[in-house]
């Protein structure tokens, strides 16, 4: 791993950071904003005042469960005002929530706990039908650091999170605004393990108020969060915490579904949001078939997770009648955005340009010589608030990076004569189902474990909706093998229903390259 103090002190030298932790940022706001409305969940509505005071009375209950500076806490509710309280509480007494999606099921979870160590897991009840006491069960039967369970409601005998509101007490051991706030896990592996994403108080503040700015936001914004916030692009690209910086309301919805968004943009008259295309696809069809929706609050569309095409762009914002901005991010650091004044030819066909002059980025060939203007190659980047190395994996990080410290994205994209970033697919394919990112290799180690199957190669499958697909062809003796049968089998192995197939294609056998491999060139022109 790179020498993170020296890297950051450069960094500070400079001026990019302020010294504060997240849960000062928490403070400065409610100073400035107190008694404007910060959070609205369905009916519920809190003021940045009283966020500030829950967060208090929160990371008092967590510091008298034996809750630490520098232990980890696997969070992993739903889009929810007490998903804010949580993660501000942990970073208050410098604990380190690990962002988990609450779709994630034990087959994601395991990977997560081998490296993160949590000494919590905070659950909800229940999630549209899924009971996760039940899985936290399993899992606190198989790692002995899991020392509480944590769940948003009263379930059996885990500690109920309502129940840690107490009277705030000082922090004997505050944390340090250069120390670790949280971690993202990264969308995809090419390797089949989890990566976590450490991410500085300082540097992520950073991160998130070089987005605000160049996506507009003050005051009077109303920003619409339907994306799970577990996700970097909708909690700091600009997300919640962009929006609160600059003092706007920030409206939290558990799913992207037509019928619990339309009336909150309505109601609460939103006016900007960020969403994938899959999703903009979804809405445009609701729309076309007589849903009813009120758009005309709705100033900015922010598209990003992958590329919009440009007929579906305009028309998201001739339906919505606002701008639309496109960006590109990483978990793992650079954010990119179009600008606010750029015409709709390079909005509606660009990912954008970096968000910080502090942000370095080339593209380069295989031999990692950097190419011509105008011509694709891997995007390389460093900057500001971009990492210095996933955590607890000194393997991935040996290849993570250039000697020159650059961190290799694994995106393949060009500049184009503004400037601007164009994206082109990815280096090393991963499946993006709606905006989730899928690694094909560790979805066929499940599926050859099912009985019937000899082997499998999964590839993605372009689809109007999700933007792509999952299709898993696979070579078996039973030609009568039902695809409902190996979902249910998925399940049980733990798989999110996000990663299992959309496709089952039965063939004879796998073709192959000449070195052996699959050749999953031809299987892909085969779903043509």
């Amino acid at each position: 791993m790179m020498n993170f103090n020296d890297i950051y002190d450069t960094y500070e030298k400079q001026g990019y950071y302020e010294p504060f932790t997240m849960g000062e940022h928490l403070e400065n706001w409610t100073e400035k904003y107190g008694d404007k409305i910060a959070l609205v969940e369905e009916d519920k509505r809190i003021t940045y005042r009283e966020l500030n005071q829950k967060v208090y009375e929160l990371a008092a209950g967590f510091y008298k469960t034996g809750i630490g500076k520098g232990d980890n806490v696997v969070v992993q509710l739903p889009n929810s005002i007490a998903f804010v309280i949580t993660c501000f509480a942990l970073f208050r007494i410098g604990a380190r929530p690990v962002f988990s999606l609450p779709a994630h099921r034990e087959s994601e979870l395991n990977g997560v706990f081998n490296i993160a160590k949590p000494v919590a897991y905070i659950i909800p009840t229940d999630f549209l039908g899924f009971d996760y006491s039940v899985m936290a069960e399993k899992m606190s039967k198989k790692y002995p650091c899991l020392k509480l369970i944590i769940t948003d409601g009263q379930a059996g005998d885990y500690i109920n999170l309502n129940d840690l509101f107490i009277e705030p007490s000082d922090i004997e051991d505050e944390p340090s605004y250069k120390k670790t706030a949280l971690f993202l896990l990264s969308g995809g592996t090419t390797t089949g393990k989890p990566k976590l994403i450490p991410k500085i108080h300082s540097a992520y503040m950073y991160n998130a108020k070089a987005s605000a700015v160049r996506c507009g936001l003050d005051e009077t914004s109303v920003y619409l969060a339907f994306l799970p916030i577990a996700h970097d692009f909708p909690f700091c690209s600009p997300g919640v915490l962009g929006t609160l910086l600059s003092g706007g309301k920030v409206v939290l919805c558990k799913t992207s579904s037509p019928d619990e968004v339309f009336p909150m943009i309505e109601r609460e008259q939103v006016t900007v949001m960020a969403l994938v295309p899959a999703i903009g696809e979804v809405w445009l069809d609701a729309v076309m078939w007589g849903e009813s929706a009120d758009f005309s609050s709705i100033k900015l569309v922010i598209v990003g997770a992958t590329k919009i095409e440009y007929d579906t762009a305009e028309r998201l914002s001739e339906t919505m009648g606002c701008k639309i901005q496109q960006g590109y991010g990483l978990g793992e650091g650079l954010t990119c955005f179009t600008s606010l004044d750029d015409p709709v030819e390079i909005a509606f066909t660009c990912q954008g340009s970096p968000i910080s002059q502090g942000d370095e980025v080339k593209i380069v060939d295989e031999n990692g010589e950097e190419v011509e203007d105008g011509e694709y190659g891997e995007l390389l980047e460093k900057g500001p608030y971009t990492f210095t190395g996933y955590y607890n994996s000194p393997e991935l990080n040996e290849k993570a990076f250039t000697d020159d410290g650059f961190f290799r994205t694994g995106d393949r994209a060009r500049f184009t004569e503004e400037g601007n970033i164009q994206l082109g697919g990815r280096i090393i394919e991963i499946i993006n189902r709606a905006g989730e990112k899928i690694v094909p290799a560790e979805l066929e180690d499940h599926l050859r474990k099912y009985k019937d199957i000899k082997d499998v190669a999964v590839v993605p499958m372009p689809d109007k909706n999700l933007g792509q697909a999952i299709c898993a062809f696979i070579t078996t003796d039973d030609y009568d093998i039902n695809f409902t049968d190996i979902n249910e089998f998925l399940r049980n192995e733990g798989v999110a229903a996000y990663r299992m197939p959309d496709k089952i294609k039965v063939i004879d056998f796998l073709p192959r390259t000449n070195v052996g491999k699959v050749d999953k060139v031809t299987l892909k022109k085969m779903l043509e």
